[in-house]
């Protein structure tokens, strides 16, 4: 089994008004880049900010939730954090709309981060989507930890793959996977797990994407020694544990299943533990 250092969840969260100090289109998402300072350091792969849409007057009440997707530091505008949106929503598209100089009301960073192996170790990294954003910093980390680092990057079609040409650049291997065959290879991106697994001898699958995904991996991995760190997609309300809109039904140890909240006991959890056949359903604890 993985030796994985587990990130504490909140300690280090602030809420502040940050700078826009960036905001690229690239494909059919927003590359946008968010002055954070000193805060910058405790933002690791896995965590995700809490912002506040549409300006003083707007109706939308709730905070949207972005995953983090790397963090730089530069002179020009000290430390800051990247997040890649699709401009699905009016909370997305508001973001998306804004331009550099322009402030936000930003809660971060929260959740819990990947688990780094204490080791060199074998991973494999499993993207859907934009979903697939946060692993290119953690491919960074875990190079830089002497990790060989493998990476799977999948959706229905070529325009929703985000960067593959950045993928390519930060692991050992990387292969593309759409369902329509209009990149990469044909096919669904947990086809190649199986071989993948025993060829490469991996040792824990990292996976960000719709939430089918995540629970195809689990179940191609149940029985077996990999570790599955997975970073659920449920959707949020007010990221910080309170209204209990994302639970997620969770076995431990011993047996028992629970309720847990993604916000704050995720986003990153064992995909072993999650009951994914519950996932939607009342569950009567």
């Amino acid at each position: 089994m993985v030796g994985l250092a587990m990130a504490g969840i909140n300690r280090s969260a602030a809420q502040l008004l940050a700078t826009i100090v960036g905001n690229k289109k690239v494909g059919q998402y927003h590359q946008i880049l968010i002055s954070v300072g000193e805060l910058v350091s405790q933002c690791k792969p896995g965590n995700f900010v809490a912002i506040s849409v549409g300006g003083p007057n707007s109706k939308m009440v709730l905070r949207r939730a972005f995953a983090i997707s790397r963090t730089t530091t530069s002179p020009q505008f000290g430390g800051a954090i990247e997040l890649i949106v699709a401009p699905h929503g009016n909370g997305s598209t508001w973001l998306c709309g804004l331009a550099e100089g322009e402030q936000i009301d930003i809660t971060l960073p929260l959740g819990t981060a990947f688990g780094i192996p204490t080791t060199n170790v074998n991973a494999l990294l499993v993207g859907g989507g934009y979903g697939s954003a946060p692993l290119f910093g953690l491919a960074e980390v875990l190079k830089e930890r002497g990790c060989r680092v493998d990476m799977l990057l999948g959706a229905s079609t070529a325009a929703k793959i985000y960067a593959p040409l950045e993928g390519k650049r930060s692991v050992n291997s990387l292969r593309i996977f759409t369902e329509d065959g209009s990149m990469g290879e044909t096919g669904r991106i947990t086809a190649p797990i199986p071989q993948l697994v025993s060829e490469l001898q991996i040792d824990v699958i990292y996976s960000c994407g719709p939430m089918a995904m995540l629970k195809a991996i689990s179940e191609i991995l149940s029985g077996g020694d990999v570790v599955h760190q997975c970073a659920v997609e449920e959707a949020m309300a007010c990221g910080i544990g309170i209204c209990m809109t994302c639970v997620l039904p969770v076995k431990d140890p011993s047996g028992k299943i629970s309720n847990l909240r993604s916000c704050i006991d995720g986003p990153v959890m064992d995909g072993a533990s999650i009951q994914w056949d519950l996932v939607g359903k009342t569950v009567v604890l």
